[in-house]
């Protein structure tokens, strides 16, 4: 993959895990997460959105439920903590870098 499109990506996860952050009961569906994407500059696909949350999943970073193809996204702890700049993880952007 391009450094860019790398760049992207990471930025990406950690704006969606931002959103989390800020979001009551830190839970959000995919579709609320790629409306919202839109506004930090990003333009992703709801497939994309998806296909990012499982990552962040794997990660420990989420969890998921899945409603009818509509996936539910909630912060986990570890997911916070690499929101806030407080840990970091291969693969997701460091806050303020």
């Amino acid at each position: 993959m391009p450094p860019f499109t790398e760049y992207l990506r990471e930025d990406q996860r950690l704006v969606m895990l931002r959103i989390l952050a800020n979001m009551p009961s830190y839970k959000a569906n995919s579709s609320v997460l790629t409306n919202v994407l839109s506004e930090y500059g990003h333009s992703p696909s709801r497939d994309l959105v998806k296909t990012e949350l499982l990552w962040l999943q794997e990660q420990g970073l989420v969890s998921i439920d899945d409603i009818s193809n509509l996936l539910i996204a909630t912060l986990t702890e570890r997911g916070a903590d690499v929101a806030a700049g407080r840990a970091q993880v291969p693969g997701v952007k460091k806050p303020g870098a």
